[in-house]
Formats: structure tokens, sequence, C-alpha cells
């Protein structure tokens, strides 16, 4: 038989597992959005405002946000197949 206290302790378990996938969804769309500003800024902002480069060091640093974002949802998927594997 089993008490109430390890059914309680079952169900915290699986909410806990929930709210981790949750917030890992969630870190993905800050992630991607992130990258993709700061890659921006420091290509218009930093550089093309000191170097008068307009707008080449924008559109590179852009490309350059956007694959880091990917790379990190890349990676954090990569790492979640790992962890349902095991």
């Amino acid at each position: 038989m089993k008490s109430e206290n390890s059914e309680h302790k079952d169900d915290e378990g699986q909410d806990g597992g929930a709210f981790r996938g949750l917030g890992m969804a969630s870190t993905v769309g800050i992630n991607l959005v992130a990258t993709t500003f700061v890659g921006f800024a420091i290509g218009h902002w930093v550089l093309d405002a000191y170097l008068g480069t307009d707008p080449w060091f924008t559109i590179i640093f852009l490309l350059l946000g956007i694959a880091a974002g990917f790379r990190h949802l890349f990676r954090l998927s990569s790492r979640l197949n790992q962890d349902d594997d095991h």
C-alpha cells in the first residue's frame, strides 16, 4: 500500500518536470531574441557608428547573433535528448 506522502511526492516530481520543461522552453525564446539583439547592437551602434561602415557590420553581427541563438537551441535540444535517453 502506498501512503499519502509517497503519492504526494510522485505528483511533485511530475510537476517539477513539467515546470522544468516550461522554463527551458521560455529560455529558448528569450535567448533567441537576446542573441539576435546583441548581435545587431554590436554591429550597428558600436562598430558601424564608429567606423562609418553602415550597414556591413550590422548585417554581419546580426547574422552572427542569429547563428549563436540557434547554436544554443541545438545544444539545449541535444542535451534534453540525452537526458530522455537515460
